[in-house]
């Protein structure tokens, strides 16, 4: 006899399908006209439906229900979902990219980074009464790096589409890419002089990698740091990532050649390197995060691989890119720890405190660092309006809760820590998920609300690098900042991705450098297309925007 079958699996399938169906009715809507993301919605619904509120969604119930199972699957989920949009987000940017802007990237990567951990460690230690100034080094660590996911909505989205300038966006993006996994460093440096304070006579982590057996020599935990942390995590992650992306842009350019790779199989190609990376990075103990963007650059390193998913008109990834972004986020909200959000006798943690940080954290984590540092890379900054854009909207996300688990693993269960490591333990819970919750709400609503602004003031929308895009049918919204062409085509502006323009052969309003001219298309395009080129009026704009 047929019975209902109320199991943890059918529920959760259930709901992301309802709500992907429900979302995807309004998408132009949300993300088009009110500029919302999948990020807080998602979070919201799984705030609603979670353990705390309707107890519809509550990971501790899945699988076997063992003790101590969600940080596991949490760690598991934010490991795939990160992996695989940074391995999307490394081919997106353009040709040779980290070659033209090191020097940008360096300036992200070492001065401003260094300066966001320590701003974001005296917040928290101004904050949380109690816990030690090494533990907010830790937590500080945590938070350092911007979401990959969240900064895409402001480097690729719609608004990012009508108001910031290209050179931003892409350095946005790539920073993001690139700095989640440069936290190690700053992670493993708290978390050895943390150990060292312990006098403890046991390594750090199993399989011999620690701080010493003596962890009385500074000499010994800084030596280890180097080694461990600099060496193999970070630049073995560069290494094995340059390498596994460009041995599958060799492998693709082979397949190509012969017509053996079908579209399909083309097109879900980052998603597969990205999942391959996340086991063998996981397996081997390096920065999977770190060499799934390396593995993107190194795979469109030439341009042809991102100009190839242009021609074959790639929904694929972004789609793959929605769905990891709906559940993930979801996920977010349904492990939210509300229960710890308020311990004033264990760690002096309360709402007005963790509300004060989250202010705190959104002022001078990284606004301070940009505007000391943004003449520093005048190619992706110009000004210091741009500098504040940036320094504002370097949202804490996915990578955070990522940090967040990744310590956890590092220290032992509460009942043998020390008394510095439950408070550390204790602690980093409730903050760091605190600053992710107050991120997505703040900067989630933030892009409305300046997009508001911007209409108010009558602020002008770029219009500067026409790009002709086919319409695939007369359903299909009209992109942001576009215009329709004739009945098969769109005119975009400002539009991020540029694989197959010949820049040269476009009117724009400003000087031309050294990547409008140089076109990842063959020469027979190039030439086919200056022959069918429509010459578009010189369109004059104002110095507007951020």
């Amino acid at each position: 006899m047929p019975s209902l079958d109320v199991s943890e699996l059918n529920i959760v399938v259930s709901v992301l399908g309802a709500f992907t169906v429900l979302y995807g009715l309004v998408a132009v809507k949300l993300k088009g006209v009110w500029y919302l993301g999948e990020a807080l919605p998602a979070v919201l619904v799984g705030m609603l439906l979670g353990p705390v509120s309707a107890k519809f969604l509550d990971a501790k119930r899945w699988g076997s229900a063992a003790a101590d199972q969600q940080d596991a699957i949490t760690l598991g989920v934010m490991r795939v979902m990160i992996g695989i949009q940074l391995v999307i987000a490394g081919y997106q940017l353009p040709a040779k990219y980290l070659q033209l802007h090191y020097k940008e990237l360096i300036v992200c990567l070492v001065p401003i980074m260094a300066m966001m951990w320590l701003a974001t460690s005296v917040c928290v230690l101004a904050t949380i009464p109690k816990v030690s100034l090494l533990a907010t080094l830790v937590i500080g660590a945590c938070v350092t790096s911007t979401d990959p996911i969240l900064s895409q909505a402001v480097a690729k989205g719609p608004f990012a589409d009508k108001y910031v300038p290209r050179p931003l966006r892409e350095i946005i993006s790539a920073e993001a890419g690139a700095n989640d996994g440069f936290a190690s460093p700053f992670l493993m440096l708290a978390v050895n002089l943390l150990r060292l304070t312990e006098n403890r006579q046991q390594t750090l982590v199993e399989r011999g990698r620690g701080v010493g057996d003596d962890t009385r020599d500074v000499g010994i935990a800084l030596g280890n740091w180097v080694i461990e942390t600099l060496i193999y995590i970070v630049l073995l992650a560069i290494v094995y990532g340059a390498v596994t992306g460009y041995c599958a842009r060799m492998g693709v350019r082979f397949s190509l050649s012969r017509r053996w790779i079908d579209s399909e199989s083309y097109l879900l190609f980052p998603t597969a390197l990205g999942l391959f990376i996340v086991g063998t990075c996981g397996a081997l103990g390096t920065s999977d995060l770190l060499a799934c963007f390396i593995a993107g650059c190194a795979l469109n390193w030439d341009g042809e691989f991102l100009a190839e998913t242009e021609r074959r008109h790639d929904e694929v990834n972004s789609c793959i890119d929605v769905m990891l972004n709906f559940g993930g986020f979801m996920y977010i909200g349904i492990a939210i720890p509300w229960q710890e959000f308020h311990q004033p006798d264990v760690t002096g943690i309360t709402y007005p405190r963790l509300f004060g940080l989250g202010v705190l954290v959104l002022l001078f984590r990284r606004v301070p660092a940009l505007l000391l540092t943004y003449k520093m890379m005048p190619a992706a900054v110009k000004n210091w309006k741009e500098a504040i854009f940036m320094g504002y909207f370097g949202p804490i996300g996915v990578g955070a809760v990522y940090y967040l688990q990744h310590t956890r693993l590092l220290f032992p269960k509460e009942q043998v820590a020390s008394a510095r490591e439950r408070e550390l333990l204790d602690a980093i819970c409730p903050v760091v998920y605190f600053l992710v919750l107050f991120s997505i709400l703040v900067h989630g609503l933030s892009i409305p609300i300046l997009s508001a602004i911007y209409k108010f003031y009558n602020v002008r929308t770029i219009t500067e690098d026409a790009v002709e895009i086919r319409r695939r049918s007369i359903y299909v919204a009209t992109p942001p900042n576009a215009f329709k062409g004739d009945r098969d085509t769109f005119i975009v502006y400002n539009r991020f991705f540029r694989p197959l323009v010949g820049m040269a052969t476009l009117p724009i309003s400003r000087p031309r450098n050294r990547s409008d001219n140089d076109s990842v298309s063959t020469e027979d395009e190039e030439e086919k297309k200056r022959s069918q080129a429509v010459t578009f009026g010189r369109v004059d704009i104002g110095d507007n925007r951020i």
